[in-house]
């Protein structure tokens, strides 16, 4: 198929230079950041304003062009990735990238979906502010994809998913109209909520081009600590009793099995194993205090003399500043770098009812152990949300390509049954993609997927954006 005709009309609408063609300079657009798919595109369309962007939407339905809407390029489930018949164009949002408003009395700022997170972390924090989303890939994933997966990461258990970050929408709809959503209103019952409707939609419903995101004080002072736990069960009666004495002023609280903690250690050697003994699990907690530092300690020294008085912790240490706190996250946050040096895996980022965790743990784990004895479980997360990502390495020893070719399928399977029959979800925060299309279809009952399906031929009828992600 020729795109002559389709490629002079967007170089009329952007201008040339912001339609790639050229092998060399379209390549880092179509690789997902596992390098797990890789595909082609007739060619990167790049906007630099919302009215651009729809531009380029009319051209793709009067030519018939599939669109691939992409941020940052950081998922992990191949959901910006084109697919390899070169029928289809990627359209990067990375040049939308302005701050157009902060309006610190609404507590919202206003930006576009190129804007990368970080940057609005630190737009909000020169207004005195807080941006509560935060996760690994802040300095290069954007909010347009965060709106798109409906990202997750650390502060999910007090501030919530992306989500409950955004106000508001602008889009552009399949058929190549602008809708104007950015409406920075708590409470707006007019009707069905197209705003929740495009988030987590991965782009397979229209083009997220700005959002009016909450934002909130900046809290005074901040405390982190890591415990050590005999098991999930302890971290969970552990989570009860920090939710009951802090309240809203628990923000994180991150569980770390052993192996984890220790295998991050082999690979970064300035990160050690934090506890003399060995323990069986590690949670990784942090209160944000709107008072001060010495009322944040106290409550944070009281919490800590209950818990080990009633046998939840085995042992603990505090944070004595910001440079040691930031090595507690920064241990956590090395967990998938070490598994990357320790070779190939296989991934699942899952959720579960918060209750169901250390059950789910346990039964899981002895079926894999059964099913792929030797195999190592690299099992950390978000337990204050439920959010797991259950991991499983080669056994020490073992060649990890030809692991995972004999044990992949099965194991997947087995973990997602278990999900399954605890009443979960096979992914938490990272979405569908084009990676869990297959699991999601089995797991997910007929008339979930029949609304689906219905709603996608209702505004995407000629099937244009993002095809082959989220549904087939």
């Amino acid at each position: 198929m020729t795109h002559t005709a389709f490629l002079a009309a967007c170089r009329d609408a952007i201008g040339a230079a912001h339609v790639l063609t050229d092998p060399q300079d379209t390549a880092p657009f179509l690789t997902d950041w596992r390098r797990r798919y890789t595909g082609a595109a007739c060619a990167v369309l790049a906007p630099a304003t919302s009215a651009e962007a729809a531009a380029l939407v009319k051209l793709a339905v009067e030519h018939r062009v599939a669109l691939v809407p992409q941020g940052g390029n950081t998922g992990l489930a191949g959901g910006a990735t084109p697919d390899a018949s070169g029928a289809q164009a990627v359209i990067s949002l990375r040049r939308l990238n302005r701050v157009r408003d902060i309006d610190p009395h609404n507590n919202t700022i206003t930006v576009e979906a190129g804007v990368i997170l970080a940057e609005v972390q630190k737009h909000a924090e020169a207004a005195g502010r807080l941006f509560a989303l935060s996760l690994a890939a802040e300095g290069s994933c954007t909010i347009g994809g965060n709106l798109s997966t409906n990202a997750g990461g650390t502060g999910v258990l007090r501030y919530g998913n992306t989500r409950e970050l955004c106000l508001g929408l602008e889009v552009v709809t399949p058929q190549g109209e602008l809708w104007d959503g950015l409406r920075g209103l708590r409470k707006d019952n007019t009707g069905y909520d197209l705003r929740d409707l495009f988030i987590g939609a991965e782009g397979t419903l229209g083009l997220i081009t700005a959002a009016v995101l909450k934002l909130h004080p900046q809290p005074a002072a901040r405390v982190t600590a890591l415990a050590a736990l005999a098991s999930p069960h302890a971290a969970l009666d552990f989570l009860a009793l920090t939710q009951r004495m802090a309240g809203p002023l628990l923000t994180g609280f991150e569980l770390m099995s052993d192996f984890c903690v220790r295998l991050v250690g082999r690979h970064f050697e300035q990160m050690r194993y934090p506890f003399a003994e060995a323990h069986a699990q590690i949670v990784l907690l942090e209160l944000s205090d709107s008072e001060s530092e010495v009322h944040a300690r106290t409550l944070f020294e009281g919490l800590m003399q209950t818990a080990l008085e009633q046998g939840l912790v085995e042992d603990a240490v505090v944070a004595e500043n910001l440079a040691q706190s930031r090595a507690f996250w920064n241990l956590r946050e090395h967990i998938p770098l070490a598994q990357a040096e320790e070779g190939l895996n296989i991934k699942h980022d899952i959720a579960v009812p918060i209750s169901c965790i250390g059950h789910f743990i346990e039964a899981t784990d002895a079926a894999i152990a059964q099913a792929a004895p030797g195999a190592r479980m690299v099992t950390f997360g978000h337990l204050g949300d439920g959010n797991l990502h259950y991991n499983v390495q080669a056994p020490e020893g073992v060649d990890a390509t030809a692991f995972l070719r004999q044990h992949q399928s099965a194991i997947n399977r087995i973990v997602y049954d278990s999900v399954a029959a605890h009443r979960g979800s096979i992914s938490a925060e990272h979405g569908l993609g084009q990676l869990k299309i297959d699991d999601a279809a089995r797991y997910k009952q007929d008339v979930e997927l029949r609304m689906m399906r219905a709603i996608k031929q209702a505004l995407d009828p000629l099937n244009l954006m993002n095809p082959g992600k989220v549904l087939r």
